[in-house]
C-alpha cells in the first residue's frame, strides 16, 4: 500500500512538472500474470474496473488510468469496454475512462512508444547541454557513448531504439531471467526479434553473458528501467556511469541519491525522465474528448498549402528571371519533402512529446541555476513541481496564508 501511495503522489509531481493538468494517482492488483491464463485476467481486470467505477474512482472526468507494469493496450481495452458498457454506458466520453488503449478503441498513434521515447529525449536535453557535460567531464552529444539498461520491456526497448539512433551503443542488457553484454554494442532491432522468438534475451547471438551486476558495469549512461529501489547505499559507490537516466519509477534510494551527488554524477530524475507516457496519455485524452483524430480536419489544407507555395516561388522567380532556357524548377529539400503532406497523427504526437521534454528540462535548468543545485536536478524538479501545485491552491482560494 505504501508503494502505491508513494506511486501517487509521484504521479502528481511528474503531471505538473510536465504541465499535464491531471491530477495524479495509483492503482493495482497485487498478483503475477505469469501465473493466470489470458481468460483469467480478463476476469480480473474487468472486475478490477466495476469496482473502481462502483467507487467512483474512475471516469473520464475523475480519473483516468494508463499501462504500467505487466499491462498494455489489452488490459487498457478491457477497462473502456468495460467502463463504456456499465458506468458509463450514457457518456459520449467513456472511452476517455483510460489511456494507452489500441487505435481502434480511440488510442493515439506514438502511445506504445511515448515513455521510451520520452526518456531518450529528456537525456538528449541534458547530453547536449554543454555545461552539464563540462560538470561531469563529458563531451556534449550521443554520438560513441555507451549505455546499459536494466529490463528490456517497453521502456527500455523504446529507449535502447532511439539512442541507437542517434548514434550511442548499448553494450549491456539486464532482465530477470539474466543479463548480456557486447563491448561493439548492439542491435535493438535483431535483440526484440530474438527476444519475441524465444521469450528470454539469455542467448542472444550477438552477446555473451555478464557475470555480477549489470548496473556497476563500465559505460557512460545507465538506465535502470525495471522496478524501484535498484540503486542503493550498498552499490551506488559501485556505479561507473556518468550520467543515470531513471526511466522506472523510484529506481534511486534517498541515500544513494547523495552518494550520486558527492560523486558527481548527473541523475535525471524519474518524474521528469518517464513523463513522456502520461504527456501522450494526456494528448490521447484529448483527442477522445474531441472525438476526432489529430490532422484529421488540417491535413489536405496543409498539403494543398505547401504546394501552392512551392508554385508561388516558382512563379515569381519565372516572372523575374524568365523562361529563356525553360521554366525554373524549385525543388524542396528531402526535409521538405517529408513534411509537404502535412503532418500526421504521430507526427503531432513527437513534436508536441518533443516540445514538452525540452520546455520542461529547460525549466528544471533555471531552477537549478537559480537557487545553485548543481547537479541536484531532482529537488529542482521537485521544486518546480511543488511551487505548480501551490500556485494551484492559492488561485482556488484554498490557501490561508
Amino acid at each position: 500500500m505504501d508503494e502505491v501511495k508513494a506511486l501517487a503522489s509521484l504521479m502528481t509531481y511528474k503531471c505538473a512538472i510536465v504541465d499535464v493538468p491531471f491530477g495524479g494517482a495509483k492503482a493495482g492488483v497485487k498478483i503475477n500474470t505469469k501465473n493466470y491464463t489470458d481468460a483469467e485476467l480478463e476476469k480480473i481486470t474487468r472486475r478490477f474496473t466495476i469496482e473502481l467505477a462502483k467507487k467512483g474512482f474512475i471516469g473520464p472526468g475523475i480519473d483516468v488510468p494508463a499501462p504500467d507494469m505487466s499491462t498494455g493496450e489489452r488490459e487498457m481495452s478491457w477497462i473502456a469496454d468495460t467502463f463504456a458498457s456499465t458506468m458509463g454506458h450514457y457518456d459520449i466520453n467513456a472511452y476517455a475512462c483510460v489511456t494507452g488503449k489500441p487505435i481502434s478503441q480511440g488510442g493515439i498513434h506514438g502511445r506504445i512508444s511515448a515513455t521510451g521515447r520520452g526518456v531518450f529525449h529528456g537525456i538528449e536535453n541534458f547530453i547536449n547541454d554543454a555545461s552539464y557535460m563540462s560538470q561531469i567531464g563529458m563531451c556534449p552529444g550521443f554520438k560513441d557513448k555507451t549505455f546499459v539498461i536494466q529490463g528490456f520491456g517497453n521502456v527500455g526497448l523504446h529507449t535502447m531504439r532511439y539512442l541507437h539512433r542517434f548514434g550511442a551503443k548499448c553494450v549491456g542488457i539486464a532482465e530477470m531471467d539474466g543479463s548480456i553484454w557486447n563491448p561493439n554494442g548492439m542491435d535493438p532491432k535483431e535483440l526484440e526479434d530474438y527476444k519475441m522468438a524465444n521469450g528470454t534475451i539469455v542467448g542472444f547471438p550477438d552477446s555473451t553473458p555478464y557475470e555480477g551486476n549489470i548496473l556497476e558495469a563500465d559505460c557512460d549512461i545507465l538506465i535502470p528501467a525495471a522496478s524501484e529501489k535498484q540503486l542503493t547505499k550498498s552499490n551506488a559507490h559501485r556505479i561507473k556511469a556518468k550520467i543515470i537516466a531513471e526511466g522506472a519509477n523510484g529506481p534511486t534510494t534517498p541515500e544513494a541519491d547523495r552518494i550520486f551527488l558527492e560523486r558527481n554524477i548527473l541523475v535525471i530524475p524519474d518524474m521528469y525522465l518517464n513523463a513522456g507516457g502520461v504527456t501522450v496519455s494526456y494528448f490521447e485524452w484529448l483527442k477522445n474528448l474531441n472525438h476526432v483524430s489529430y490532422g484529421r480536419l488540417t491535413f489536405k489544407y496543409e498539403r494543398d498549402s505547401n504546394y501552392h507555395l512551392l508554385m508561388s516561388v516558382q512563379e515569381s522567380l519565372e516572372k523575374k528571371f524568365g523562361k529563356h532556357g525553360g521554366s525554373i524548377p524549385v525543388v524542396p529539400t528531402s526535409e521538405f519533402q517529408a513534411r509537404i503532406a502535412g503532418a500526421s497523427e504521430k507526427d503531432i504526437v513527437h513534436s508536441g512529446l518533443a516540445y514538452t521534454m525540452e520546455r520542461s528540462a529547460r525549466q528544471i535548468m533555471q531552477t537549478a541555476n537559480k537557487y545553485q543545485l548543481g547537479l541536484d536536478l531532482r529537488t529542482a524538479a521537485y521544486v518546480n513541481a511543488i511551487e505548480k501545485i501551490f500556485k494551484v491552491y492559492s488561485d482556488s482560494g484554498l490557501i490561508l496564508t
